[in-house]
């Protein structure tokens, strides 16, 4: 049974005649994602410091927020997460995902640097991905001459919500030859196969938010050569081995097309010997996690993130 408080939601939007995305530009679409915010998510909560910090990638500049909770930096070298929003590579932004980071820095206890990474279709893959190694990068940079920062660079977890999930994992993969590596991976209903083979494409694929349509939209934006599809920096779970990555928590939701690659990826994980857990949100739909004003299960989702992070870098 989908949550009641989700079918609500649904209503509410056919009810209101909210464009389906694939029917808007990429602009509309991601105005459209910004103002819904002050009506599907809580308030934000205090933290002791949000600063921005630039990156230089590929010749370009993205922006990373960092979030520092309250007396975070009174304990010697504590953990950090790099977090990538969600939106299928085309919308969203740190400003949508202000809330989400803000709660997981407080109840985790742990810096977060959310990433505002270059968007499709301006910036094509492997924009994203690259953006996501250079930001873990620029990071070990900033512990070595920041010890104000008071990091430790061998916490460093990588996390995301869906596009976002999808970055996370497949930097994991790309960071594996580095000297230091993430230390933990949270996955929020991550996007991980490109190729959408999954049952859950057919079975959900309509009337649960992200749609079919939708997510050829996102794809399409995002991927340009047919052939860069299969490529594991854009679908990890094709990747030819998942042997060494860092532990990981795989959440899902049970009324979401992307539910069954998500686990899929986690028994890929498994099988390669990566300790993970798994959790499914039996009655949500794709997106609900940044939605705690309307749907209670997020921000029991969010809590337990946050309790999972929290352990991962203790």
């Amino acid at each position: 049974m989908l949550d009641p408080q989700a079918h609500w939601l649904l209503k509410l939007m056919l009810d209101n005649g909210v464009p389906p995305i694939h029917t808007q530009t990429p602009l509309q679409a991601r105005t459209s994602y910004e103002s819904r915010k002050s009506f599907s998510q809580p308030d934000a909560l205090e933290v002791h410091l949000v600063e921005d910090h630039w990156v230089q990638v590929d010749g370009e500049t993205i922006k990373v927020r960092r979030y520092v909770p309250q007396g975070a930096l009174t304990h010697d070298r504590g953990g950090a997460l790099i977090y990538f929003h969600g939106g299928g590579w085309t919308i969203g932004s740190v400003e949508s995902h202000d809330v989400l980071c803000r709660e997981l820095s407080t109840k985790a206890q742990c810096q977060v640097f959310s990433v505002d990474y270059r968007l499709a279709p301006e910036s094509p893959f492997p924009a994203a991905y690259n953006d996501a190694i250079a930001v873990f990068r620029w990071l070990q940079e900033q512990i070595q001459r920041r010890p104000e920062w008071r990091l430790d660079g061998h916490k460093v977890a990588m996390g995301g919500d869906s596009a976002g999930g999808n970055l996370a994992s497949a930097a994991c993969i790309g960071l594996l030859d580095d000297p230091i590596r993430p230390c933990y991976q949270l996955l929020i209903y991550p996007a991980t196969n490109m190729l959408c083979t999954a049952a859950s494409h057919k079975t959900l694929g309509r009337g649960y938010l992200l749609t079919k349509e939708a997510i050829d939209w996102f794809v399409g934006h995002y991927i340009k050569d047919p052939k860069d599809l299969a490529d594991w920096r854009a679908s990890p779970l094709l990747a030819s081995s998942h042997a060494g990555l860092p532990a990981a928590l795989v959440m899902v939701a049970g009324f979401d097309p992307l539910k069954d690659e998500g686990l899929e990826y986690a028994d890929a994980l498994s099988k390669a010997g990566v300790p993970v857990e798994v959790v499914c949100f039996e009655r949500q739909i794709h997106g609900f996690i940044t939605m705690g004003r309307i749907l209670r299960e997020a921000n029991t989702a969010v809590n337990l993130c946050a309790l999972t992070l929290k352990a991962a870098l203790s």
